[in-house]
């Protein structure tokens, strides 16, 4: 049937209602301030600090660098732990301006503003306490002012603070907290050797505190397991000796021969009860013999059947006592401290000196025998059948699902900024035709 004028009009008609309909109304309540350059974050602060507890910049005891720390004149010095939200699970937090229970309005000419924000991710920053001996370790890290029969001077607490003390750092405005200089020069007195000098108190920098400090701080992570993720990584799987696998046979050895001997006894017996002549006696141990040996073969026959089904066992070759295993929690504790909180240059030979001060001979033994257990199964397994897989560690294993999630990943995100032009030539059957190359090229 052909259309008409009409049917046109109203066609049309009909399409114009179905837009007029179908425009929402995008016009929003609120209007979003811009994106800020510098967003807020957000901080979880402890209940104990006082309302004269501020944020400032102090050189990291690690890299020297400004970093921010929360400084209390009654509780002391808290450093900020970042917790994070993994990548692959976005989030993010919705923050309300003001303490109210309800989210308020502010009504402008412009309409009405929302004063709340959201930030872009999920991170935390946690205030917990830190030794303000590791703050004063940069003071120390220059120590070159010596005699010159190579002996460290004493010096006062100004001149060790002085030198810490840079555009970027906040500690000249802290110092003028009398209780907070009071507690720095305390604990500078725990890693210096003193020496009164009128009213004054000289200080001298003495690695031997220093590294009774870290020991003993080391030793007190120690008495308990670690934190799982050190645990496991560190102590357990260091400590944890190769597996041999066992082959357990079920045989019935005893049996067979309980068998036999029972046969024997058989067979012999009608030959020394009955009254026969030496001839038919003769005759019965030959076919006395003749029935031992097909009981014998028999037997035999049981005794291979039944060694044929075995099961194998896993057992550790070694276990570590727990003399071994605090050693190992020990030496991680103390490697962790000095790796976070003091530099390079002090840490080296704070950790060369660890072996004067603790015997960790147990555990050096140990992991010598771990060490050559594993290269006898890694030589025993190279011998053995090769047609057989390897069998990957969970390191491996890790590493392999790492390397294809990451590749899964670029490949959605290349198709993610593929075109749908670009997706469909991909389609297009190329074979027999020429490369753009081909038309370039030198006749």
């Amino acid at each position: 049937m052909a259309r008409t004028t009409r049917s046109k009009a109203s066609a049309s008609a009909a399409k114009s209602d179905s837009k007029t309909t179908s425009t929402p109304n995008t016009k929003s309540k609120y209007t979003l301030p811009a994106e800020s350059l510098n967003p807020p974050k957000l901080f979880i602060l402890p209940t104990k600090a006082t309302k004269d507890a501020r944020i400032v910049s102090l050189p990291n005891p690690r890299y020297g660098k400004p970093t921010r720390y929360l400084v209390c004149p009654e509780t002391g010095i808290y450093e900020f732990t970042r917790i994070a939200a993994p990548k692959s699970t976005p989030k993010s937090w919705l923050i309300e301006c003001e303490n109210t229970d309800k989210v308020e309005e502010k009504t402008s000419e412009d309409g009405a503003e929302l004063r709340a924000y959201i930030t872009k991710g999920a991170d935390l920053y946690v205030a917990t306490p830190v030794d303000p001996i590791f703050v004063l370790l940069p003071a120390f890290a220059d120590q070159s002012a010596s005699t010159k029969d190579g002996k460290r001077m004493f010096v006062t607490s100004d001149d060790h603070l002085d030198s810490i003390k840079s555009d970027s750092s906040h500690l000249s405005e802290i110092l003028r907290w009398g209780k907070v200089r009071t507690l720095l020069e305390s604990r500078m007195a725990a890693i210096c050797d003193t020496a009164e000098a009128g009213d004054e108190t000289m200080f001298r920098f003495s690695e031997d505190k220093l590294l009774a400090e870290v020991l003993g701080k080391a030793q007190k992570m120690s008495e308990q397991p670690l934190p799982k993720s050190m645990e496991d990584k560190f102590v357990t799987k260091t400590l944890e000796a190769p597996v041999v696998g066992v082959k357990r046979e079920v045989t019935t050895t005893s049996t067979t021969e309980q068998t036999k001997a029972e046969t024997q006894t058989e067979t012999s017996a009608p030959a020394s009860g009955a009254s026969t002549p030496k001839l038919e006696s003769s005759d019965t141990q030959s076919s006395a013999s003749s029935t031992e040996t097909s009981t014998t073969t028999a037997s035999d026959a049981s005794t291979a059947a039944t060694s044929v089904a075995a099961a194998a066992e896993e057992i550790p070759t070694v276990q570590a006592s727990a003399e071994v295993v605090k050693l190992q929690r020990l030496r991680t504790a103390f490697a962790f401290i000095c790796s976070a909180y003091i530099a390079p240059a002090q840490a080296a030979p704070l950790q060369e000196r660890l072996a004067t001060k603790v015997d960790f001979a147990p555990l050096n033994a140990y992991l010598a025998q771990i060490n050559q257990l594993r290269q006898e199964a890694a030589a025993a397994r190279g011998m053995g059948d090769y047609s057989r897989k390897r069998v990957l560690d969970e390191e491996e294993v890790a590493e392999r699902r790492e390397s294809k999630k990451r590749k899964e990943e670029e490949e959605k995100r290349k198709k993610a900024g593929e075109s749908r032009g670009v997706r469909d030539l991909k389609k297009v059957n190329t074979a027999g035709m020429k490369k753009m190359s081909d038309f370039f090229k030198k006749k």
